[in-house]
């Protein structure tokens, strides 16, 4: 990536792009998944529209399509719900779980603990996911060639889910993923770390085992370097992690168009104050006030990003 790069986000595609657009109206999966052109063709003109937008941009312009999805509701989640967030934060959210529902894991023959998995509904609601994009593959929307995920396991859950024997093939059926449908994890697609039980990931040899048809970025420890107990991640390191996520996925896929990312929280929620149009990118996309309402928790959002150098 160029020194100086900078990222800008193209609005006027998608009925999130209005930053007054309220989340609870448009829903976690609207019609054309927000798409405003209803027109016969919508995602062919598209389509249209994001190859004449990269050709008519300066040099060393480059133009990325992104489909962001938040995951369905874990267990931390439904606790959050319980016990309402103020209470959470203060107190449950230290903890691994109640005596009744259980939002930390322990994991071999350790006491540490680690995040939380999807509950029912979480599960329902990546399926829900699933079938919207079933649904608009026959009116041609594109679909992703690169795809990116948080390694908490609600994430990647999130995506093996809705994305199975569309672009990932069934575990069950042992078939190799298709070259050209690229997963990767990476510790930047994270939420803001440290403090919540839920919010530590589970080792990198637990992982491979469990998503085998994962890749991970470069550098990716085998135990969780990011998560503290005592300490939350500031919001310039929050910044520093969006950005670098972006430079990465530029820098690696320069011909790729279209991207996806499952995220877990507010990855990029600290993103508005150094880097506007990245953290609108995000926020708008990852289910808008993430506790409010959990049936949102499994949202698909698009967006366009344009790098200028």
């Amino acid at each position: 990536m160029a020194q100086n790069s900078t990222y800008a986000y193209i609005p006027g595609f998608f009925a999130q792009d209005d930053p007054q657009a309220d989340p609870d109206v448009i829903g976690a999966l609207p019609d054309r998944l927000g798409l405003l052109d209803s027109n016969p063709g919508h995602w062919q003109n598209f389509q249209l529209n994001i190859t004449a937008l990269g050709s008519e941009g300066k040099p060393g312009d480059s133009i990325k399509v992104f489909f962001l999805g938040r995951h369905g509701q874990g267990y931390h989640n439904a606790a959050q719900a319980k016990y309402g967030l103020p209470a959470w934060d203060d107190h449950w959210s230290r903890l691994n779980g109640d005596g009744e529902i259980v939002w930390g894991r322990e994991y071999l023959h350790s006491q540490i603990r680690a995040d939380s998995f999807l509950t029912p509904l979480g599960i329902q609601q990546a399926e829900a996911a699933h079938n919207k994009w079933l649904n608009e593959m026959p009116s041609g929307i594109p679909v992703p060639t690169v795809f990116y995920s948080s390694p908490l396991t609600r994430a990647l859950r999130t995506l093996e889910i809705t994305w199975t024997d569309i672009t990932l093939p069934d575990k069950a059926k042992d078939v190799q993923l298709h070259p050209s449908h690229k997963v990767v994890i990476a510790e930047n697609c994270r939420e803001v770390c440290g403090g919540d039980t839920s919010d530590k990931r589970r080792p990198k040899s637990w992982i491979a085992e469990n998503f085998p048809l994962f890749d991970f970025n470069s550098g990716f420890s085998e135990e969780d370097e990011f998560w503290t107990p005592d300490s939350i991640e500031t919001e310039d390191h929050v910044n520093a992690r969006a950005l670098s996520i972006l430079d990465h996925i530029w820098d690696k896929y320069p011909t790729e168009t279209c991207a996806s990312a499952n995220l877990s929280g507010k990855d990029l929620a600290g993103s508005p104050n150094k880097c506007p149009d990245v953290g609108r990118l995000a926020i708008r996309s990852s289910a808008g006030n993430l506790l409010a309402d959990e049936s949102r928790s499994a949202t698909c959002g698009i967006r366009s990003a344009l790098t200028l150098f």
